[in-house]
This record gives structure tokens, sequence and C-alpha cells, in this order.
């Protein structure tokens, strides 16, 4: 008896290690996978990609309610999310302050795969171009330093309010100010519209819950509630005020932190053109030796003097563009990965604010000239996938979490790492990406970083590669049928207004704008959201084909349609926005037909402009008309339109990447 219960101790302890060993690596594996995956559910990694988004994420009720994956997509316009997400417009006018842009069309999309949502009618008819976000209530960078608290207490009238750098914005105790130096730009926050719930002027320093919460819905619902001013300190009111204001404060309600000039951008350009990496020695493949010699012949392209389909000042350095255009046209090979399920991939929106990504998608997949379907003959890979889309199908209205965007992403890319063998290769850097939604830098950040880039939000502050990546035009397309209605605009001596801009206050710096010229000058048409209806939309076209020059003030983002946009109109485009990169900057030569100015300079906007002489304006204007083509989209991809151009310019970057040893 004694040996059998000896054996039966020893079990039980056996047992207990076992099941003790169980229990650590079971904890050990749910802990490291909460931690590194966004969803903070460690089931989520056990799911194939090629699962649907709807499939894969619809414990999470998006407002994408009727969305269904690889087949129809049918969309109730009386559902919470209404029609306007294939123009970028929430249906929530107030809320979004769209006032009333959007007229509101029906209908659904087929199950044909050659359909694009616009064909279905499925798209709004805008009146003009608005730079909209569909969720602007959170940064667009994870790494973005803000302030969760804003207290005002006792400040007086013509208090400073002090912009710490690193830190947004904070409205300090006056008594904290005294003896700091200002730091940056002074910012004024005024409430305008509604100061007896968020501006209390009673002797009591405290509010109760519903009235904080109260003020915190009206401050997210009209963007008037507060007005952001980086120029000077303004005085706030009289009366004294006190109040404790809880709300995240945007990113891009804040100006930035540092401003890369365009004569730094330009010399960046040159940095990144001397250290282009060497290709390590038995990975380059005969592609890759065919892209080495063309950049030879690029960089000893023979002098073209009179060029008819050129306009020689228009770029940078028009000899060494000629040449690279035609070994593109001549030898250029793309793959185009068939991995990845509709919506969100090879599904193309031609209407609307986004419709950059969609037209280079359809035009690119459907090309004969430049796409292989054997990868092993590619110079360059594209990963057909809508930005827009991304965001349509899986964000979660109000979540204010995109982490699943970009995981679905990254799922993406470590698919097709995995099943080719052409990613692991290069590391990614013969890969490319188009997208026109503002949140793309941050879903392909890291997993697709070191791919080339073609992004409207070509933001130098948020990962934006000059010499690597492209800066995209973003183009409002009002007609899939004729994308080039109403082209062309009056006169260079037809022109009598001297600069024009209408749109509502999206970001910080168009509330300066009409601070500064909003009905203070007859030359200056510089107004806010136009009246609604198709009077507004042909006095805006009528405008800017009436203006010398267009105003393209950055919205929530350094990127605008209105840059396009004035291009199309032949107005010479004035670019105020820091840090935004303009489109194709490797070759084109902005100067010969825009005016880029700095935003400290918006109340010097008038004295600028007319000091430019009536001479270099009319040629200004004439390289507006010169440039148009390169910024027009056409059913059939023409000679240097903006399909080529953007195709060019993915060529042109990577032939530069890449150096023999």
């Amino acid at each position: 008896m004694e040996y059998p219960i000896k054996f039966q101790k020893l079990f039980l302890i056996g047992k207990r290690k076992w099941l003790f060993v169980v229990a650590v690596v079971a904890i050990t594996f749910f802990l490291c996978q909460s931690l590194m995956l966004p969803y903070g559910n460690a089931l989520h990694s056990l799911l194939p990609i090629h699962e649907s988004p709807k499939e894969r994420f619809s414990s999470r009720q998006s407002y994408a309610k009727s969305l269904k994956v690889g087949g129809s997509l049918i969309v109730d316009t009386w559902d919470s999310i209404g029609m306007s997400l294939f123009d970028g417009q929430s249906e929530n006018e107030e809320k979004y302050n769209m006032g009333g842009d959007i007229e509101v069309d029906r209908g659904t999309m087929g199950t044909n795969s050659n359909s694009t949502l616009e064909d279905k009618g499925l798209d709004n008819d805008v009146d003009f171009v608005e730079d909209t976000n569909i969720d602007n209530e959170f940064p667009l960078e994870e790494n973005t330093n803000i302030d969760d608290v804003i207290e005002v207490t006792n400040v007086k009238a013509q208090d400073d309010i002090l912009m710490k750098p690193g830190s947004g914005i904070l409205m300090e105790n006056i008594t904290s100010l005294v003896g700091s130096p200002m730091v940056d730009s002074l910012i004024n926050m005024t409430f305008v519209k509604n100061p007896k719930v968020l501006l209390s002027t009673s002797r009591d320093s405290t509010l109760n819950k519903s009235s904080i919460a109260e003020g915190i819905e009206l401050f997210r619902k009209d963007e008037d509630h507060l007005l952001l001013q980086s120029d000077f300190a303004a005085s706030i009111n009289d009366s004294e005020v006190t109040t404790k204001v809880r709300n995240k404060i945007m990113r891009t309600n804040m100006p930035p932190k540092s401003v890369t000039t365009l004569y730094q951008m330009n010399r960046l350009l040159v940095r990144h053109r001397r250290s282009s990496r060497a290709m390590r020695r038995g990975w380059a493949s005969p592609r890759d030796l065919e892209i080495v010699a063309a950049k030879l012949q690029i960089e000893n392209a023979i002098s073209v003097k009179n060029e008819r389909e050129l306009f020689s000042p228009l770029f940078r350095n028009v000899s060494m563009f000629k040449r690279s255009y035609e070994l593109m046209e001549q030898m250029l090979k793309v793959y185009v990965y068939k991995d990845g399920e509709k919506p969100i991939f090879h599904q193309p929106i031609l209407k609307g604010l986004y419709a950059s990504e969609g037209w280079f998608m359809k035009l690119m997949e459907g090309n004969k000239h430049f796409v292989v379907k054997d990868p092993r003959k590619a110079h360059l890979f594209y990963m057909p996938f809508s930005s827009r889309m991304l965001e349509y199908s899986l964000y979660v209205r109000n979540s204010h979490n995109r982490t699943n965007l970009r995981q679905y992403l990254k799922n993406y890319a470590e698919k097709i790492a995995a099943k080719y063998p052409f990613w692991n290769r290069t590391g990614g850097t013969d890969h490319f990406l188009v997208a026109c939604h503002d949140w793309a830098p941050y879903e392909t950040r890291h997993h697709m970083e070191h791919c080339i880039k073609s992004l409207c939000n070509a933001d130098v502050t948020t990962g934006f590669k000059i010499g690597r990546d492209v800066s995209l035009p973003e183009t409002y397309v009002r007609s899939t049928r004729n994308p080039l209605r109403d082209l062309g605009g009056k006169t260079p001596s037809d022109r009598h207004i001297l600069a024009f801009y209408a749109g509502n206050m999206h970001g910080y710096f168009r509330p300066i704008l009409l601070k500064h010229w909003k009905d203070r000058d007859p030359d200056m048409k510089i107004l806010g959201p136009m009246p609604p209806g198709l009077a507004r939309k042909m006095t805006y076209i009528q405008h800017m084909k009436s203006s010398k020059y267009c105003i393209c003030p950055k919205g929530y983002e350094v990127n605008s349609p209105r840059v396009v946009e004035a291009i199309f109109y032949e107005c010479v485009p004035v670019i105020i926005s820091d840090n935004f990169v303009p489109p194709f900057f490797e070759v084109l030569n902005w100067d010969a037909f825009s005016v880029i100015l700095p935003e400290k300079d918006i109340g010097r906007l008038k004295e600028i402009l007319l000091s430019i002489s009536e001479e270099k304006y009319v040629e200004m204007q004439l390289g507006v008309r010169k440039a148009q083509k390169h910024f027009l989209w056409h059913a059939k991809p023409v000679k240097y339109d903006l399909f080529h151009m953007t195709l060019h310019s993915i060529w042109y970057n990577r032939v530069f990447q890449i150096k023999t040893r």
C-alpha cells in the first residue's frame, strides 16, 4: 500500500507542475497579444486575412450597415451615414458645419465588378469644393501632444494666452504668465455663439456636470464657438472668465510646431538624391539593373531647347523629365496585386473629393501598356486599395479609434510578404500606394514605411519623405462622364478680381484669413461659406474664372483641392499652407505658375500680390494654362496627363532611390 500512495503523490505533483506550466504559457501568450494588437483582443490575431471587413469587425457596429463585401453595396440613404460618405460630408451638417452644401442623390451599386460607385448614382453633387473630414475630433498622429484640459481661470480682458511648444494650447492663470516669455505665436480663444454655456461670468469658479457636458457638445457642433487666432493675442471680454472645459484639442486646430520652408524642401530633395541607397549584392534583380541603367540615361539627358509638347519653365529640368518620361513609356512594368477584397481593394471612387486615388486605380488596373501578369517582370508593385473605402468600411463613427484601419493594412502587407518573395527582397521599396484620404499617412505608417507613398496629405511633419514619396494632386471631380466640364477661364485682361476665396472655416487658419480680409477690401473677395444652391455653384466658378489669384489656404490638413481647381479655371493659385509639399515636387517648378506664402504673411497678402508686376502675372498665368494638362483626368489616358504624371513621379523617385556600389 505504501508504493501506490507514493505513486499517487508523484502523479499529483506532476499534474500540478504541468497545469502550472500551461497556465504560465497561456497567460504570457494572451498578455503579449493584448499588448501587441491594437484591438486588445488576442483572438483577433487568429482570424485569417481573407475574411471580409464586415465579418471581421461585425462586433464593432460599424455605421456601414448595408455593406456586403465581395458583392453588391446597397446603402440606405436614410440610414445614419447618409449618402454623403462618397463626397466626404457627414449627414449631420450641423455637427460638421457644412451648411447644406451637398444635394443628396440616391442609388445602389450593382454587382458588376467593373462598375464604380459613381456609375450607380451614389455620389452627391457638391456645389463647390470643401475640404472635409469625417471625424475631426482627434489628432491624425499617435504621437501628437495634446492637452486634455483647457483651463480658463480669472482671466480678464487682454490677458495673454500662452502656447507652449510640444504641449498644445494651454490657457493658464494670468499669474503664471507674469515674467514668462511668449513662445511661438500667441493664441486667443474666443467663444462667440453661446457664452452663457461655455463662459460663465459668475463668481462661482465651478460649473455643474450638465453645464460642462452641454458646453462641450456645443463646442463640437460648431467651429465658430472656438476661433483660433495664432497671429496675435486678442482680448476675450471685459468680464471675468471662469470655467473649466475638458476636451481634446485637435492637432489640425493648432499651428504646426515647426515650419519647413520651400527652400528647405528643395535642399531635402537634393540631399535625398545624393544619399540614395545602394543595392545589396546578390539581391539586385534584372529589373533593378534596368532601373540603374535608366538613371544613368536620365542624368546624362541631351539638352532640350525647343520642346513643343512641354513648357520648359514649368520643370526643374525639362531635359531630364523628358528623357525619364520616355524611358518610363519604353520600359516600365507594373504588377498589380490581385489580393484584397472589395470594397476596400479594387473598387475605385471616381467622383468627389477623393477622386484622385479612384481614377488612378481604375486607369492603372485597366492599363495594358504598363501592367504585367508575371510579377517577375515588374519594376514596381501596386497595392490597389482605397483609403476612402477603408475608412467607410471599417471606421466606427465616434469611436475616435483608427487602429483597426491600420491593422487591416498591416495584415494585408504581411500577407503579400508571406505569399510573394518580392516584398522581402527590397523591404517594400519597390512597392507603391496611391491614397487621398487625410488619414492615409497614419494608416500606412510603420508597416508600409519604406514603400513609395503617393499621398494627397503631403505633410512633411507627418512622415512624408521628400524624394521618395509623391505629392498627389487632390482633385474634385464633379462629373464622372465628363471630368473636364467647365474647364478654362477668362483671359488675364478680363480678370478684374485681385484675389478670391470662399469656403468653410475648417482648421485654425481659415478664420485668421477671414479676420484679416473679409469685407476689408473691395479688391479682395475673401468670403466664408456661400449660400447653397445652383446659383452659389455658378457664382463660385465664375469668381474663380474672373480672379487673378485664387487663395488656397489649408483646411484641417495641409492639402486642398483648390490648388488643382485654380489651375482648372486658369487662376494663379496662392498656396498658404506651411509644411505642404506641392504636387509633383520632384519635377515641377512651382514658382513658374503659383505663389507660395508662409502663413505668417497673411496680413501682407494684398501687399505681396500687388508687388507682383503685371508682366510677371501674365507669365504665371501662362504657366497655369500650360500646366493645366498635367492636372487633368481622362477616361482614356493621354500623354502627360494626371495619370501619367502620377505614375512618372513614382517611377522617377524609384529610379533615384537606388544606386550601384
